[in-house]
């Protein structure tokens, strides 16, 4: 599939929701709960310093006995990000999110960072396509290809 990130974000618009990495557990699972989100960017002086999930939460935190309120998002982040820039293809993105078991794809431009697709966005993007295709390939049987 040669649909692009850049597509995707263009669709889905550059809005980047990050925390910094003194922030605490507890406020930033709050903001991913009010902004309906599985990971936080961590954003430190401007880059990209890290990831925070649910799951970090719930493997980091919660089963290690940590209270949300007290532990800093530097200290269960994982720092080495995995990824995109705005030229990867969606099938170029789903080999890295498959291939690396993770959900969230930070996207960067020449190191900065300008959004982050998930899992959910590239499903999406292949859904649309094969609509796309199911619908000229109707077309052309039908007869109504255009000549």
């Amino acid at each position: 599939m040669n649909v692009t990130i850049a597509s995707i974000l263009s669709k889905k618009g550059g809005e980047i929701w990050s925390v910094e990495p003194e922030a605490t557990v507890y406020d930033t699972i709050a903001l991913m709960a009010q902004k309906g989100v599985g990971a936080m960017l961590v954003v430190s002086s401007g880059e990209l310093a890290g990831i925070v999930s649910e799951r970090d939460y719930a493997r980091k935190v919660m089963l290690l006995g940590r209270t949300s309120k007290d532990t800093l998002v530097k200290d269960i982040m994982t720092s080495k990000v995995i990824t995109a820039t705005p030229e990867y293809t969606v099938d170029d993105c789903m080999r890295i999110v498959t291939h690396n078991h993770i959900r969230h794809l930070p996207v960067l431009d020449a190191g900065k960072l300008v959004g982050v697709v998930s899992i959910g966005d590239l499903v999406n993007a292949i859904i649309e396509s094969q609509a796309h295709t199911i619908d000229q390939l109707n077309t052309y049987i039908s007869g109504k290809y255009p000549a």
